[in-house]
């Protein structure tokens, strides 16, 4: 494309500024992709320094694209071309052949149709399957996106994991992590969720054909990603268009786009970015958490009050009592003497293996534990509690629910609403008459909890505690409602454009979580409903600025243990305490623990056409834990010993294997197809019978499986269809087929 000046193209994402300039030839001089952690201005001026660095101060004409340009290209008087637009030039130019341009970003992800006039869908309520999910994917595997592209070169096995949204996923993954899925396979397992997030979300029925171009940061740095979507899709040779500079294509086109009458310089541009662009409040603001020191240090005294007692380690003669707390992030160890004094407790991140973190710290203890006392009784809880039971042969396993009432009555008796706030789990714990009465936990969300805080740190650049620290005296918090984590960060994203500080934002999130909490999960309409004695607990709550929102919106003075982060691990060992009676431990000896050896498989249950995924831990000494598995099958034993009728597998065989079809040859009338699914599971005899005498082969679909499900992930027209529409678009399709 031949121009008669210099141009810049500049495209601000919702993670990420890039810059092209191009010369009069319309070659690439200059280019650059930064993050911009929420520092749009701070960033692009940076960036504009370099280019200015390099050249001097040349004159360019300027364009500004992207989800996060059109409000700065108001205040810099530079013109702003439409993103959808700024591509289709770039394709024009490089690609003139691309059909379909499939485009992820940092929060966006777009499928922009060529062919018979220009058609985008773009992901409009959720930012599953874009570049945020993939980062917050990496960093439940410990790793960035970069590591998760390595991990994926050498993947053996896909599960299937939700894209829809990154609490689902986490969902998904966390007892895959739990149950020792490897990291490669996790990770390629990931990519493929995102391609079916993009294919099922956005094309919404209209198929993916033809030319296809792979655009943006994610699908350039990701080359495992592309490789997933190209595998998906079914794409060889010339179809797929992988440009070199994919990362760069809105700007590059936004560039291409500029107008010859709006001329300006990179100095001009560099004086404009050094000056504060103060932009306009849009987002509600609310009352700071703490309005002097003075109220923090009484808040503070009175909190400091509710501690466990503690004992020296050390010098302990006696017996001791063991939990352990295997949580979805997080492993939690707490060993207690006989007078319920807390001796030692352990807090760490599973790192992907909650069986290994707890080794470690049960070496620790070892290492630790002075003579003359000894263990004689252990209880595990918590999402890993069947597998350290079985890997440790540990004497009592219990629900969490129950672990976390027994610590909360420990310091509060009279208890009768506990609020545990974890990683990516929220309960609220209703106490009757000394008894769990009721259980309520976040089904669909996680934006009210300790991950869903740590990822906006994170994204910031902020470490937790730091994050949490400048809370406190922030005066304008930001209003963040109690919303999910992507109309969040538009909400933020917005603060941040009118001048929002990272306080503001960190109080904001604060308040967001409580009313999540409360609001979302324990669907209170009165915050007096909670009870009169409540105990909060869970890591979360360790954040005196989520404290404090909590104590302000519900109206009421809470108690926070000072082992609030453990009180599940404390609770377990508490129970240990009460149900010793003398008997002999069967937990495993120090050296025992030091031999201990674990191997984790995966395989395929052939017991049903399930197939269930199984993962087996095998320990040493030929013992195993299985788990994945829907029925007894999996585990080898024995089903059905009493022999009672399957009615389930009469009713299948009775309606569909007694039927056949007639051959090619009698079929005078052709061939009718009849998707299995819905009501032909009653029906399907009378439509057999009915075609069948009328002189058509019947064809049935096969039964319902994963493969089905992705044949007609493309045939979709709505991103909120259900699984069994989803299934049923499949038999069609295969029928078709």
């Amino acid at each position: 494309m031949k121009l008669d000046f210099n141009t810049l193209g500049i495209d601000i994402g919702s993670t990420t500024v890039k810059i092209a300039i191009l010369n009069k030839d319309g070659e690439i001089i200059f280019s650059d992709y930064q993050r911009h952690y929420a520092n749009i201005q701070e960033t692009l001026a940076k960036i504009i320094d370099e280019a200015y660095e390099e050249f001097g101060d040349i004159p360019v004409s300027p364009m500004i694209t992207g989800s996060g340009g059109l409000t700065l290209s108001k205040h810099m008087e530079i013109p702003f071309v439409q993103e959808v637009v700024a591509v289709a030039t770039s394709l024009k130019d490089y690609a003139p052949r691309t059909d379909v341009a499939i485009e992820l970003g940092g929060e966006d992800a777009k499928i922009i149709y060529f062919t018979g006039g220009i058609d985008q869908r773009m992901n409009g309520i959720c930012a599953g399957g874009t570049g945020s999910f993939i980062d917050q994917m990496a960093t439940l595997l410990k790793t960035d996106a970069a590591g998760l592209n390595e991990y994926a070169k050498n993947y053996k096995a896909i599960y299937p994991i939700a894209a829809r949204c990154g609490v689902f996923a986490k969902t998904d993954i966390q007892p895959l992590i739990n149950e020792g899925a490897t990291k490669e396979d996790l990770s390629a397992s990931i990519f493929q969720a995102v391609v079916n997030q993009t294919i099922s979300g956005l094309a919404c029925g209209k198929p993916i054909k033809g030319n296809v171009a792979f655009l943006g940061g994610p699908l350039h740095f990701l080359t495992e990603l592309k490789q997933a979507f190209i595998r998906t899709l079914g794409l060889e040779g010339d179809a797929i268009i992988a440009p070199e500079h994919s990362h760069l294509f809105a700007a590059s086109g936004a560039a291409m786009n500029a107008h010859a009458d709006v001329q300006s310089s990179l100095g001009e541009l560099k004086e404009k970015l050094s000056h504060k662009i103060e932009l306009e409040f849009e987002v509600t603001r609310m009352e700071p958490l703490f309005a002097s020191e003075k109220e923090y240090e009484d808040f503070t005294e009175r909190h400091n009050k509710h501690n466990v007692r503690k004992g020296d380690f050390a010098s302990y003669k006696g017996d001791l009592f063991l939990g352990i707390d295997a949580g979805s992030t997080t492993t939690k160890v707490a060993v207690i003497g006989d007078d319920g004094s807390l001796l030692y407790s352990f807090y760490s991140s599973n790192n992907g293996s909650p069986l290994k973190t707890a080794l470690k710290a049960m070496k620790d203890i070892y290492s630790k534990m002075p003579e003359g006392a000894r263990i004689v009784r252990s209880c595990s809880t918590g999402y890993g509690e069947a597998l350290l039971k079985s890997a440790l042969l540990l004497d009592e396993g219990e629900v969490e629910t129950v672990a976390h009432y027994t610590a909360a009555a420990f310091f509060d008796p009279n208890v009768d609403c506990i609020l545990d706030i974890g990683g990516q789990d929220m309960k609220c714990i209703k106490i009757k008459n000394n008894s769990v009465d009721k259980v309520q936990l976040n089904e669909a969300c996680s934006s009210g909890c300790g991950s869903f805080i740590e990822t906006f740190a994170k994204s910031l650049n902020y470490e937790v505690a730091d994050f949490a620290k400048i809370a406190l005296f922030a005066e304008n918090p930001i209003d963040l409602g109690s919303r999910c984590t992507v109309f969040m960060n538009s909400k933020v994203k917005q603060a941040q454009k009118e001048g929002a500080s990272v306080a503001d934002i960190s109080a904001g999130l604060a308040y967001s979580v409580i009313k999540n909490a409360l609001l979302k999960v324990i669907k209170l309409t009165d915050p007096k409903d909670l009870g009169k004695q409540v105990v909060v607990q869970g890591g979360t709550f360790y954040n005196d600025a989520v404290l404090r929102s909590f104590e302000r919106i519900s109206g009421c003075e809470a108690i926070r243990p000072d082992i609030a982060g453990i009180m599940g691990a404390f609770g377990a060992a508490l129970i240990a305490k009460d149900r010793y009676t003398g008997q002999k431990s069967t937990m495993l000896s120090f050296k025992e623990i030091n031999e201990l050896r674990f191997k984790t498989s995966m395989t395929r249950c052939q017991g049903c056409i399930n197939h269930c995924l199984l993962t087996v831990n095998e320990f040493t000494g030929n013992r195993k834990f299985i788990s994945g598995n829907r029925c007894e099958k999996g585990l080898g034993l024995e089903k059905n010993k009493e022999q009672i009728p399957n009615l389930f597998e009469y009713k299948n065989e009775r309606v569909f294997r007694h039927y056949k079809p007639l051959k090619k040859a009698d079929a005078t009338r052709g061939v009718v197809g009849i998707p299995r699914v819905l009501n032909m599971y009653e029906n399907y005899p009378f439509w057999f019978t009915f075609f069948t005498k009328l002189g058509y082969s019947v064809k049935l679909s096969p039964v319902s499986s994963r493969k089905i499900y992705e044949l007609g992930i493309e045939s979709i027209p709505s991103e909120s269809e259900c699984y069994p529409a989803k299934l049923a678009h499949g038999h069609v399709t295969w029928l078709i087929r």
